[in-house]
């Protein structure tokens, strides 16, 4: 800690630098503008104590803190200029919103002097400095101190409402005018206690806790559904006790792949979509399930279709979220407890919910579930084929990297092979975004990850649509030597969206999905040479057995490395459930449907 701190007189911006660093804040992430001049002022008197790192688009800082807080469970700050600046990071912070991801957001604006004359690069036409208004949907709250006295407030505020109840971003809008004036001594004594903030994690209550375990102790079928809840509230040691003494089957959400650990014998693999056979198939057979800070979203849940995921009723749900409106949002509790996931497996545990007899058949017939999608999946994750099959990338991944190693997923096909083919052994390995699902996540994200981690190797997979989207998160990781590894899934174009064309509309009817070039031939930038002009090391990969061992030599360089995997755009996951765009009818099951 510097001897040197903030006084009432000081700047504003000076205040904002001294909160951060009294609440353990390790760096800000964001790009300069002239909005944001003054608080960039008050972070070059404390660089020593708390670190700025300047990236090349602003949604690569948002997509940065939102994986630093997945893996440190502690939230860093963005900074990002008034107008196209903070515009820019709009869709990193609506993802973070979306997955429960806390961050502080500070953006500049115009000095307030100039409101409603239409200065350079001012939010609003018809309500002056607006942007607030603009971000409102995708924060927890929105601040906007007018006065420099105005700060203190708002600052503690904002750090107890991002990391209680359910995390997620917020937003202090700063005009450039306050920054640069002193707080005052009376708002700063009003708040001169600033005490770390901790996360407030509530238990359920007693009555409905004992009325779930009377329920899972009844149950001859039961389920344990698991979603990233469990690793928000730290729940993994929790999770993995309770489901042992009970001998419960445990499914996760893809987002909460990890939760729970893939090699387990009662692990079932994720659910929905692009999820296993046998979890899929458990999940529609149980007569108890007990789920754990999930919100049940489409595609973890076959899009609610009765019967291809669940069957609630007349499955008994007991539906355990932090978030009271994520609460009979999809589907009807038999009991529902607004609670953190930890404390109430910990209550559970209490209301001896042990191991019952009576349920060997149930679990007899999962492993036969399992034995036939295992049968289905393993031979394909050895082929020779050329160019890659998807399932030897993520087969060989897997075996290449270490069991605590952080992959982080962007969206696209591949984040569909990885919800179904990647088995995540340990908690916060598999850093997904979902809710909102904006592509970059999984090539800026991973810098935020290493940062928050910086023992461990950082490998993104990302599509070459999305990698081409933010490809200077490359640039950011030489300039300040973070050594990320990633691997691009390419297959020369948007796949995800080209399948679901021709899936829907039939073979042929494809239009802007692919990457063609004059002739109509397929079109491919050549992403390791890019990433050489950056200053990193690239290769290209275009046969099976070069993958592992490239993929290992790039972790052990410890440089940021570019891999240009060439993928077999023509394979297509095996699907034992479904989705759903009304009114297209949704499309079947692909394996083990009417079979289980």
């Amino acid at each position: 800690m510097s001897q040197t701190r903030a006084t009432p007189t000081s700047s504003a911006a000076a205040y904002i630098v001294e909160f951060l660093i009294r609440q353990r804040v390790p760096y800000v992430f964001g790009l300069c503008g002239h909005g944001i001049l003054g608080l960039l002022d008050g972070l070059f008197d404390r660089q020593n104590e708390i670190k700025t790192i300047s990236v090349h688009h602003e949604a690569a800082a948002g997509f940065m803190a939102d994986a630093y807080f997945r893996v440190a469970h502690k939230p860093v700050a963005t900074y990002t200029s008034c107008g196209p600046g903070s515009a820019n990071l709009v869709v990193a912070i609506a993802s973070a919103f979306a997955d429960s991801s806390a961050m502080l957001n500070i953006t500049g604006n115009v000095p307030t002097g100039q409101w409603n004359r239409g200065p350079f690069q001012e939010t609003g036409r018809y309500f002056q400095g607006d942007f607030v208004n603009v971000v409102r949907p995708y924060v927890k709250r929105s601040f906007q101190p007018l006065r420099a006295e105005m700060l203190p407030l708002a600052l503690r505020q904002a750090f107890a409402l991002m990391t209680n109840g359910r995390p997620g971003p917020v937003h202090l809008d700063v005009p450039l005018n306050v920054f640069v004036e002193p707080v005052g001594e009376q708002a700063a004594e009003g708040e001169a206690d600033w005490p770390a903030t901790a996360w407030a994690r509530p238990a359920g209550d007693p009555g409905a806790v004992a009325e779930a375990a009377r329920l899972l102790r009844a149950a001859r079928q039961p389920v344990i559904v698991a979603g990233h809840g469990v690793e928000l509230s730290n729940a993994e040691e929790s999770l993995r006790a309770f489901a042992q003494a009970t001998q419960t089957p445990v499914a996760t959400t893809p987002l909460g792949k990890g939760v729970f650990d893939a090699s387990d014998p009662l692990s079932l693999g994720a659910t929905g979509r692009n999820g296993t056979y046998m979890a899929n198939a458990a999940c529609r057979n149980a007569d108890v399930i007990l789920a754990l800070g999930t919100r049940f979203d489409d595609r973890a849940t076959s899009a609610w279709l009765p019967g291809f995921t669940y069957r609630i009723p007349p499955t008994r749900l007991i539906h355990v979220d932090i978030d009271a409106a994520e609460i009979g949002r999809n589907f009807q509790p038999a009991v529902a407890i607004v609670a953190d996931a930890r404390a109430v497996l910990e209550q559970l545990k209490e209301q001896r919910c042990g191991a019952q007899s009576g349920r060997s058949d149930w679990l007899a017939r999962i492993a036969g579930w399992r034995r036939k999608w295992d049968e289905a999946t393993a031979p394909p994750r050895l082929s020779d084929a050329v160019p890659i099959r998807p399932e030897r990338v993520v087969a060989e991944l897997r075996k290449v990297v270490p069991a605590d190693a952080i992959v982080v997923a962007d969206v696209g096909v591949h984040h569909n092979w990885l919800v179904a083919e990647y088995p995540a052994l340990r908690p916060r390995t598999l850093l997904q975004t979902w809710g909102f699902a904006a592509m970059g996540f999984g090539v800026a994200g991973p810098l935020g990850a290493k940062l928050a981690a910086p023992d461990r190797p950082v490998v993104a997979v990302c599509g070459d649509g999305g990698f081409a989207m933010h490809a200077g998160a490359v640039l950011t990781a030489v300039e300040y030597d973070i050594p990320i590894v990633w691997v691009v899934w390419n297959n020369f174009g948007y796949c995800s969206i080209r399948d679901q064309q021709l899936g829907y509309f039939g073979q042929g009817r494809e239009l802007a999905t692919s990457f063609v070039g004059p002739g109509a031939r397929l079109l491919s930038a050549d992403y390791a040479l890019m990433a050489r002009s950056m200053g990193a090391e690239g290769a290209t990969v275009e046969r099976p057995n070069e993958f592992a061992p490239k993929l290992e030599a790039a972790i052990a360089s410890n440089r940021p490395t570019v891999l240009d995997v060439r993928i077999d755009r023509e394979v297509r996951p095996l699907a034992s459930g479904s989705w759903d765009l009304p009114p297209l009818p949704p499309p079947m099951p692909n394996f083990g449907w009417g079979e289980d």
